[in-house]
């Protein structure tokens, strides 16, 4: 089998998709595969930039939820402002739509469990904000 030129590479349209009944909201939502870059950007998110460490968990599901839910056109239907008034919908809808978007971010069960972990550690330490 002959090796993939680069050309050959990007010209693929790699994208994925997938439907995800939640019964909670009473229907369908289209879950779409995130590129590098974007996941690259999600776990940025998760890291408290004064101590680089993973502490900013809260919320998580919500903020991955709106990078990848999507209409029929691939158009996201959630903003970054939406974060907060998603984190307050039903956890098991939120988990049930965030498992679906990590395995077609190729996150692994591995991967999150290294971001909690991190956080544990983190709330193992006295908070300086007291």
């Amino acid at each position: 089998m002959a090796l993939l030129t680069a050309d050959q590479i990007l010209a693929v349209n790699d994208e994925a998709y997938e439907e995800v009944h939640v019964p909670e909201w009473g229907g369908s939502v289209r879950v779409r595969g995130i590129t590098g870059k974007e996941r690259d950007s999600f776990e940025a998110s998760l890291v408290d930039k004064k101590t680089g460490q993973t502490s900013k968990l809260s919320n998580a599901r919500a903020r991955l939820v709106v990078m990848t839910v999507v209409d029929e056109e691939g158009r996201r239907l959630f903003s970054i402002e939406d974060v907060a008034a998603l984190g307050k919908k039903s956890a098991a809808a939120l988990e049930r739509v965030f498992k679906v978007a990590t395995r077609l971010a190729g996150m692994s069960d591995d991967d999150l469990a290294e971001l909690i972990e991190d956080f544990s550690a983190d709330r193992d330490e006295p908070s300086s904000s007291d």
